[in-house]
């Protein structure tokens, strides 16, 4: 008999009630699937289908190399690679950025979380947008806060500044935006940010203690049609810009990316410390091979034109046969709704046809399902007529 078994159950129920949300989707992530299966169409994530580019191989292979006998040692950021973030970001981003105000983490997740832990206090509260990126009210459960939905606008996704202000109470710590979205592909718009900063200006000085603002810019370097990434860095001053080259080289397993304070946030100096004392106690620095190629990593770019053709032949496609969707400004999803409101049980059809994707339910936003332009366009092409014989039948069945 094990004497511990209703502690186990404990420990259970309490990482799942810390988990909120997320706990569903990691099940629904967890199920058993034959992705390797020469027919499986795998549209669930970010995931690469080919080979990474010689290029970022090549500049991790450079790096692994020992160059001092400092490379395995403890020590600070290296200074070239903040250097080589400051100067390629700012000039992406319109914004002088000085590389003490750089931030070295694994990827933009952990930047949030790094967040999280040195801005937040028990009871604080944080706004998110929703439809979120699910693993946002984890984080913000996992500094003993608590998370505060404003929703998007259904027809487009975008950002209701007003509904913002009306969510702000004494209580409120932080904001998160995530643009481009996840997963609508949405960027968005200068007049929207502009109003937003005013908005947290004004909330700032109504509660009497600063409102930061979290940017996820996670996708800012995946943009099509020629757009251009507005953050709202430029706007307002207490915001921390996340990036990642987990999603911008495609390399998810990669683990790498940065939190950037502009010239503007209030305070840097003493957040310098903050976060780097955070950092190390968090675990969250990048280790020496990829801080060693970072300032290679800024250089590089993916084959963003071949993402943008899969988008456009699966959005036009998938218009044809009768699925209501918009084309994404950025990143790498699809965030069609399905013909019928359980989207699990529409992606679970899909499944079986071994056509993998992601329910609306994951983000909060049911009748929708989420594709990965990922995929290859092999797969592409496998899953348009399945996709067809989905709308088809559960069109019919909803019609009888």
């Amino acid at each position: 008999m094990d004497l511990f078994a209703g502690k186990h159950l404990d420990v259970a129920r309490h990482a799942a009630s810390s988990l909120g949300s997320a706990a569903s989707v990691l099940r629904f992530l967890m199920q058993p699937r034959d992705l390797a299966h020469p027919d499986a169409c795998d549209f669930l994530a970010g995931n690469p289908q080919e080979m990474a580019m010689p290029e970022y191989i090549d500049a991790l292979q450079r790096a692994v190399v020992p160059d001092s006998p400092s490379y395995y040692g403890y020590g600070p950021p290296w200074g070239p690679a903040t250097t080589a973030v400051a100067s390629a970001l700012g000039e992406r981003l319109g914004l002088e950025l000085d590389p003490q105000d750089i931030v070295l983490t694994r990827g933009a997740s952990s930047g949030l979380a790094l967040l999280m832990h040195a801005l937040i206090d028990p009871g604080d509260q944080v706004v998110m947008m929703s439809p979120p990126w699910f693993f946002y009210e984890a984080m913000v459960l996992a500094a003993s806060a608590e998370p505060v939905r404003v929703p998007l606008s259904e027809a487009d996704f975008s950002l209701d500044p007003d509904a913002v202000e009306q969510a702000i109470t004494p209580r409120t710590r932080a904001v998160i935006v995530n643009t481009p979205h996840n997963p609508s592909g949405r960027i968005y718009p200068e007049d929207q940010l502009r109003n937003l900063a005013l908005v947290l200006e004004k909330a700032s000085a109504r509660i009497g203690r600063r409102i930061y603002l979290l940017s996820d810019e996670a996708y800012a370097r995946i943009l099509f049609d020629g757009r251009q990434m507005i953050t709202p860095g430029r706007f307002y001053g207490a915001t921390f810009m996340l990036h990642s080259y987990s999603k911008t080289l495609l390399a998810p397993s990669q683990r790498a990316g940065y939190t950037a304070m502009p010239p503007s946030m209030p305070g840097r100096e003493q957040l310098r410390f903050v976060l780097m004392a955070a950092s190390l106690a968090s675990g969250t620095v990048p280790d020496t091979v990829m801080q060693r190629a970072m300032p290679e990593l800024e250089k590089l770019t993916i084959d963003i034109p071949a993402i943008e053709r899969r988008r456009d032949r699966m959005v036009a496609e998938m218009r044809r046969m009768g699925y209501s969707l918009a084309s994404p400004e950025a990143g790498f999803y699809l965030f069609p709704r399905t013909p019928i409101s359980d989207a699990t049980e529409f992606c679970d059809w899909l499944a079986e046809r071994r056509i993998y994707t992601l329910p609306g339910e994951a983000f909060e936003r049911p009748g929708h399902f989420r594709l990965s332009l990922t995929a290859s366009d092999a797969m592409v092409e496998r899953a348009l007529p399945v996709l067809e014989e989905a709308i088809h039948t559960f069109s019919a069945a909803r019609a009888t």
